[in-house]
């Protein structure tokens, strides 16, 4: 027992003496070794090469990227650590900037920017509806997961320009009480602040009413990113990320019988540890722990044979026959994060909790 214990401890010892320690600042380059003097440009950049028992330390700014961690940490004592610098504000968010609005003619607060659908790749939220099991109630519009942001603050989508140029306060804030039905928004004055977008085969068009505000003078942001920090492929274990202000992505809505997308999140991997983080404005879900797509995708809305109840369940045979189990999955720890305006949940998860 003293032998194993002692080479435990020798193993511990060799993985800490070959980690490494990268840094990401706004003045640096990617094609730089990533180095305190000589750091990487984007996160993105450094969560190509970071091994078990690496960190990144990425220093005061604002990074619009898509975190796409690609390995694994080795186990729980040896995680892959992404940190903020200690006393700087560093944000990551799944948003750009847009300074190119006019004036709507006729109006006196009405804002008009055309963006060219290149700017949004292969993902454009302003053209993908909100849509999922349980989602009955969108105050009878049909919704999108684009949002438009003043100040860090999301506007009120509604379904024609008509009632962005004549706004009524808001009986109901996009996916606010969408699932049970009914409410009143808690922010009547903000939601006289609308937009209404139209999409084409080459661009976007966004009409916004920002009422006493100039948007060019303010900070207008758009969600562009379908999450924040987010591995794309499935088992990317022990990731630690600390003291980050994460903020503006266009999530899916996420009941327990489809794809739970967040923010920020594991996707379906084990032993991540998220602390310390300030976690804002996603459009749906902020920490989603939960569920992947293989084991059930909105069912009840496409077939509409069986009732969400049922379709839980059988998503959970279909889970425990695709290797769910506390060897692949969980043992997450996620504590001391402010989580707030993020429009569905602050945290879901449906099965990756439970172990």
């Amino acid at each position: 027992m003293k032998k194993f214990l002692f080479v435990m401890l020798v193993m511990l010892m060799s993985m800490t003496s070959f980690a490494k320690e990268y840094h990401v600042a706004k003045a640096g380059k990617d094609a730089n070794p990533g180095t305190k003097e000589a750091p990487f440009l984007t996160i993105s950049k450094a969560a190509l090469i970071l091994k078990s028992g690496d960190t990144v330390t990425v220093h005061n700014g604002i990074y619009r990227e898509w975190v796409n961690p690609f390995n694994s940490g080795l186990n729980k004592y040896s995680h892959i650590v992404y940190r903020a610098a200690e006393g700087e504000e560093v944000w990551i968010k799944g948003s750009e900037e847009v300074k190119t609005w006019k004036k709507e003619k006729g109006t006196s607060s009405v804002w008009k920017a055309v963006i060219p659908n290149s700017a949004f790749s292969d993902f454009n939220p302003f053209a993908l509806e909100l849509k999922g099991d349980w989602l009955v109630n969108t105050g009878g519009m049909t919704l999108h997961l684009g949002e438009v942001y003043l100040n860090n603050k999301s506007l009120y989508e509604t379904d024609n320009l008509d009632k962005v140029k004549k706004p009524a306060s808001a009986a109901t804030k996009t996916t606010e009480n969408a699932m049970f039905g009914g409410g009143t928004t808690q922010d009547p004055e903000g939601s006289l602040f609308k937009w209404y977008a139209e999409v084409t085969n080459t661009e976007t068009t966004i009409w916004a009413n920002f009422q006493q505000y100039d948007p060019n003078k303010e900070l207008v942001e758009i969600n562009v990113r379908p999450a924040v920090f987010f591995p794309k492929e499935q088992g990317v274990n022990y990731i630690k990320v600390s003291g980050f202000k994460l903020s503006q992505a266009a999530t899916q809505w996420a009941p327990p019988t489809a794809r739970q997308t967040g923010l920020i999140g594991p996707n379906w991997s084990k032993g991540w540890i998220i602390e310390n983080n300030e976690i804002s404005n996603s459009k749906c879900s902020g920490i989603s722990l939960g569920k992947e797509r293989a084991s059930g995708q909105n069912l009840w809305l496409t077939e509409n044979t069986l009732t969400g109840f049922n379709r839980e369940l059988e998503s959970i045979f279909k889970a425990y026959s695709l290797g769910w189990n506390k060897d692949n999955i969980g043992s997450h720890l996620i504590y001391n994060n402010e989580i707030f305006n993020c429009g569905q949940t602050g945290i879901c998860s449906h099965f990756c909790a439970i172990f």
